[in-house]
């Protein structure tokens, strides 16, 4: 658990894709010293879409949307500004609603980046679309 000092120097991150515990990314929380703190879903209101099977880009959408697999990270503010600049280009930072109604900082993939790409909202998460076996 983290101490009120550290909970007033921190933001909730939920994540969707590379950056997850044991992917291509995580790394990047963890040099700003970023912890877990859960696993969870999102409220079912975004879309999934693999970015050439590199990495997701989550969309919030008005329709047709589904709860999508994310973790939840403590992120130092000061950290914020270093993670997005190491982040696939299109990617960006923005607010996502959890299934139990908390409402915290997510990585989204702005629209232009979607485009010709396939839609993978099906799987429910990264994880899943990356462990299938077609």
């Amino acid at each position: 658990m983290l101490s009120a000092t550290a909970m007033e120097n921190t933001v909730y991150l939920a994540v969707n894709g590379t950056l997850m515990r044991g992917l291509e990314l995580n790394q990047n929380l963890q040099s700003i010293g970023a912890t877990f703190v859960r696993e969870t879903s999102t409220e079912a209101a975004y879309q999934l879409w693999s970015i050439g099977d590199r990495h997701p880009a989550m969309l919030k959408v008005s329709q047709k949307g589904v709860s999508v697999a994310v973790e939840v990270w403590a992120v130092p503010v000061s950290g914020i500004s270093t993670l997005l600049i190491s982040e696939p280009p299109g990617l960006c930072i923005g607010k996502v609603k959890l299934s139990d109604g908390e409402e915290v900082l997510g990585v989204l993939g702005e629209p232009f980046l979607c485009e010709g790409q396939r839609e993978i909202t099906s799987w429910g998460g990264w994880r899943a679309y990356i462990e299938r076996s077609d």
